[in-house]
């Protein structure tokens, strides 16, 4: 799995550059690091096997700790492009049956949420 060859990597190269992403780079070690405590937070929120978790985010380097985050926690990592027509995303996110919505909080007006989908701001939560 792809967090496992992350955290065998880590080990390897720490200090090494795992991305770079509009003039922002993340070592292998804080990418492992930021992904890990987002992980945990995930299970706080009750992710694990068998919870799908939908992210909607901008292509930035919190939203490869996010997918990460998600396959760490044991979820299955459903992706939603917040530039998809409203009602593709509504469709989405009823048919995959995801739990929580992992975003960015200027997105949150913009998304038809499900009523029963829990949000989690991906800054907050990182930080």
């Amino acid at each position: 799995c792809a967090h496992q060859r992350i955290e065998t990597q880590t080990e390897r190269t720490p200090l090494a550059i795992a991305l770079t992403f509009a003039g922002e780079q993340l070592s292998y070690q804080q990418l492992n690091s930021r992904a890990n405590q987002l992980a945990h937070k995930l299970r706080e929120q009750g992710v694990g096997p068998d919870v799908r978790v939908g992210l909607a985010a901008e292509r930035s380097l919190d939203m490869i700790v996010g997918m990460l985050a998600i396959l760490k926690a044991g979820g299955a990592y459903v992706p939603l492009d917040p530039d998809y027509p409203q009602d593709r995303l509504s469709f989405l996110m009823h048919d995959s049956g995801i739990e929580l919505l992992l975003t960015q909080a200027h997105l949150l007006g913009h998304l038809p949420i499900p009523a029963h989908v829990q949000t989690l701001d991906l800054a907050d939560a990182l930080d």
